[in-house]
């Protein structure tokens, strides 16, 4: 009973402490925030606000043309209130800053020092107590002009103890521009408030420290080898949903490192494929750090259920082989599996030796195809660097190839088209004049889609494999491909077993259609996976751009699915869907990053396009937003082609671009002040200020572009 009593306790103080931030948040989202009162009149402060002071410090009181200078906002608490780390924890936000600049100066994103855990009964937040600051960095223009400028900054922030209240801070202050070249004081950098912020901001991870990350069940464990032995270290996940904000972490210390353990997070219902976050030693000590999570904890770390440390290489090894087994019931390799059987179905009546002979170059195929993976995996290892099972999902090539392989399979188990038909009569050779090299490469099949699943009894031994040297790491993953082939060895070595199974008919073309669900699920996740490779960047939109391009891929895969399905068997449309196949995985492997020489887009103004024209330049506005399909394919065509690209760098063009994405006033009166009312939306405004904008099509070629820039350039 008591245990009950203090489990309703806990539950109930994690809903009290979630629901005085839910307010919190619903008050700063909602029309009442228009009524908190804004600390502060654009001066620098310090301003009292609710529970806090706040002002605006620089570094130094000048900045020079084409440099750099660090300003900050120090927040001082009243004693047990706090304010958030960029990821708040169980509950909250960090402070967030719209700037008013002028345009010869842009300002980075917040930066925020190594955080502490800041415990509210059962959960956890992560922030500052007492005083903090959080550094911006400003950049002036090479063009920037001698004299004074005011940077302003709208702040607000949520500070919170037993209940939270939101805040608004109006502050700013002046800044004195100094000729490029020219030496500007940075003393604050150093000293006082900003200093220290600056002192405790985290850094590269070392090139020496290595670090390892595990999982297992609801387990992960995080390796930090330093070279010393080290009593303490915390981590502060960034992403959310990764660790228990409300879990009690706990280290080891090691001889060369420490060894940090925490839970799973309940929301994540899967372990994360990175650890992303930061390691914290001290308070001048923390690192960013980024690492892939390994399935299987380290040979030493006890966990609930099985312990790794009781781990020999002969229980690894019956471990690896069960669990080979039980991976023919994964989504994954089931469907290759059953089309296997059915071709045992279908050749029970030849002779026994020959069903022999194909059950060993199955098995063949799978184990070569193991051998070749870890061989890879222990080189690279070798090399310094850390992997584990399933490793090349980190691969954006693989998972494209991978994903596009599996919809095309899964579309032939759903009925759009015979697989067997198909490939059977185009590639007759390998797979039946050269019957031992198909099931060869039946197997390799088997590996490529079976390398992403971890069933159950693998990860323990693949932990434990992944820990030893190089022979064993062989034996054990050689075992867990004999697994893997051994229910169709065995049908192949009993050929009698055959007969146990069911007669061939209706119910085999309704079982291999459901047997295309799984794949499709599989799909699903690989497409994920794709996403997430893409989604930590500086840009946070590529992940969903490049999810776009596999999807459209996939689109192109169904469409050569039903060219075979329409035309089975004929030669001519077995290679028209090949080469719509290939080009459909040449869609997202051919996408490229932005170059870094490409075009620097300035933020449009009003402002900035009459100061542009009143230096005798043209001005080229893209009003564009992250929804218009017609503005993305403008962009990747036109826009970034080589030839507009050398027009927008050539210096006679300001390139600026107006972002609608979010709905903005100044944007849509500048539309419609040309008659546009949407995007996409092109105008070139010419270098004379008398002379009128003109207004491009929507659908854009490089030849409306170009002369249109080089047309107003001569205004």
């Amino acid at each position: 009973m008591p245990a009950d009593i203090e489990q309703c306790r806990r539950i109930q103080s994690s809903v009290m402490n979630f629901f005085r931030v839910a307010l919190a948040l619903v008050v700063a989202a909602s029309p009442v925030a228009a009524q908190i009162q804004t600390a502060g009149n654009g001066g620098p402060g310090p301003v009292k606000a609710p529970h806090l002071t706040v002002e605006m410090v620089s570094a130094g009181p000048a900045i020079a043309a084409g440099g750099t200078q660090t300003v900050g906002f120090v927040f001082a608490m009243e004693t047990g209130w706090h304010v958030y780390w960029r990821n708040a924890g169980f509950a909250g936000y960090p402070p967030r800053v719209k700037w008013t600049l002028p345009d010869t100066v842009t300002a980075g994103a917040l930066q925020f020092p190594a955080p502490t855990r800041l415990p509210l009964d059962t959960t956890v937040d992560y922030g500052y107590e007492d005083s903090v600051a959080y550094p911006v960095t400003l950049q002036a223009d090479t063009k920037a002009k001698p004299g004074t400028v005011h940077v302003q900054a709208k702040l607000d922030w949520l500070v919170c103890k037993l209940t939270c209240v939101p805040g608004k801070a109006d502050l700013g202050m002046d800044l004195k521009v100094m000729p490029a070249g020219t030496a500007v004081s940075s003393e604050g950098a150093t000293v006082g408030a900003l200093g220290a912020a600056i002192k405790h901001l985290p850094k590269p991870l070392p090139a020496g420290m290595k670090l390892v990350a595990n999982s297992s069940g609801n387990d992960i464990v995080l390796t930090a080898t330093t070279g010393v032995k080290t009593k303490f270290a915390e981590f502060y996940p960034i992403d959310t949903d990764v660790i228990a904000d409300a879990g009690d972490e706990a280290d080891d210390a090691l001889a060369d490192g420490v060894r940090i353990h925490m839970q799973r997070s309940p929301n994540a219902k899967t372990p994360p494929p990175t650890l992303h976050g930061l390691l914290k030693f001290n308070e001048d000590e923390s690192y960013e750090m980024t690492t892939a999570i390994v399935p299987g904890l380290p040979a030493a770390v006890q966990s609930a259920g099985t312990s790794a440390a009781g781990v020999t290489v002969v229980s690894a090894l019956a471990l690896a082989f069960v669990g080979g087994i039980i991976l023919n019931l994964m989504p994954c390799v089931f469907p290759v599996l059953f089309l296997k059987a059915l071709s045992l179905l279908q050749s029970s009546n030849e002779e026994r030796s020959r069903l022999r002979s194909h059950g060993i170059a199955y098995t063949l195929g799978i184990v070569a195809s193991f051998w070749l993976v870890v061989a890879a995996l222990l080189v690279l290892r070798a090399g310094g660097r850390q992997f584990g099972w399933g490793f090349q999902l980190q691969s954006p090539g693989f998972v494209v190839v991978l994903a596009a392989f599996l919809f095309f399979f899964a579309l032939s188990l759903a009925g759009m088209f015979d697989f067997g038909l198909t490939f059977t009569s185009a590639g007759d050779s390998l797979t039946r004049k050269q019957g031992y090299s198909g099931s060869f490469f039946t197997g390799v099949l088997a590996t490529v889609v079976a390398t992403p699943c971890v069933g159950p009894f693998m990860g323990a031994a693949i932990g434990f494999a992944l820990a030893q040297p190089a022979i064993f790491t062989f034996l054990i993953f050689t075992s867990l491909a004999l697994g893997l082939a051994a229910p169709y060895m065995a049908l192949s070595l009993q050929p009698a077993w055959v007969k146990l199974l069911p007669r061939p008919g209706a119910w085999m073309e309704l079982l291999k259609q459901i047997t295309a669900l799984p794949l499709f699920a599989t799909v699903i996740w690989l497409v994920y996976v794709y996403g997430r490779l893409f989604g930590g960047g500086p840009d946070a939109s590529e992940g969903v751009q490049r999810i776009a391009l596999l999807l459209t891929c996939l689109m192109l895969i169904a469409i050569a699915a039903w060219i075979l399905g329409r035309w089975p068997a004929r030669r001519w449309g077995t290679v028209f869907a090949a080469l719509v196949a290939l080009g459909a995985i040449a869609v997202p492997l051919s996408a490229s990053r932005e170059q870094a020489g490409s075009t620097v887009w300035v933020p449009y103004s009003k402002e900035a396009v009459q100061q542009a024209r009143s230096e005798g330049k043209a001005v080229f506005v893209d009003f564009t937003a992250a929804w218009c399909l017609s503005c993305q394919v403008n962009e990747r065509v036109v826009l970034n082609s080589g030839d507009v690209q050398r027009e927008l760098k050539s210096g006679a063009v300001v390139p600026m671009r107006a972002d609608w994405t979010q709905y903005d006033e100044r944007i849509t009166a500048a539309l419609q002040a040309v008659g546009r009312s949407g995007v996409p939306t092109y105008i070139v405004y010419p270098a004379s200020p008398s002379a009128a904008p003109d207004v491009l099509p929507e659908v854009l070629s490089k030849g409306i572009v170009l002369d249109a820039m080089r047309r107003d350039i001569k205004h």
